[in-house]
């Protein structure tokens, strides 16, 4: 059995020397649980192909950006799972799965995973409270959050597409950021 800093010692073995021994080891480890995730969380609309994508790209930048990898920060399972699922986000996108916008759940779906889960937890605790804030926000500000923060779209782009006063989008987004500041602040994140 591979202990989660076993994993983390891979990843600093890729980054350090490009070890491709290192790489097969998280392969085969994460590969399986990547798709998995992918499947669970809507990337079915081609079968497979969108989820074997998943895989490919996020181990394709677990090599390309091991030296990012920093154990202090992160677990290497929250890490990969990082990319997995800001990858799932850039494919959903791509697919126009929901044709232009993608809404919190989208974006804060939750793998699960074997690793020791600490951090994982923690992270996945914090995410949940930002899911719960952002669910709580007016309608107005949850759509240039979702422009914005999830769809990646600068504030002169969300303005145009909701028809908006570049003023009016910059107001709701730091009101719905101090809502969001707030309310974690009141559940003991900040």
């Amino acid at each position: 059995m591979t202990t989660p800093d076993e994993w983390a010692d891979c990843l600093e073995m890729i980054a350090g020397g490009q070890d491709r021994e290192a790489f097969a080891r998280l392969f085969r480890h994460f590969a399986p649980q990547i798709k998995g995730y992918a499947r669970s969380s809507g990337l079915t609309m081609m079968g497979d192909a969108l989820a074997d994508e998943l895989v490919q790209e996020t181990m394709t930048n677990l090599w390309r950006k091991a030296h990012l990898f920093d154990r202090a920060k992160a677990s290497a399972t929250t890490w990969v799972f990082t990319i997995a699922r800001n990858l799932r986000v850039d494919l959903l996108r791509r697919q126009n799965k929901h044709q232009g916008h993608l809404d919190s759940d989208d974006m804060w779906n939750e793998p699960h995973t074997d690793g020791d889960g600490s951090d994982w937890v923690e992270q996945s605790s914090v995410e949940r409270h930002i899911r719960m804030g952002i669910g709580r926000l007016p309608v107005e500000q949850r759509q240039v959050i979702g422009k914005v923060f999830l769809e990646d779209k600068s504030h002169q782009e969300a303005a145009d597409e909701l028809d908006l006063p570049l003023g009016t989008v910059k107001s709701r987004i730091r009101l719905a950021l101090k809502k969001l500041r707030v309310g974690l602040e009141v559940e003991g994140y900040e």
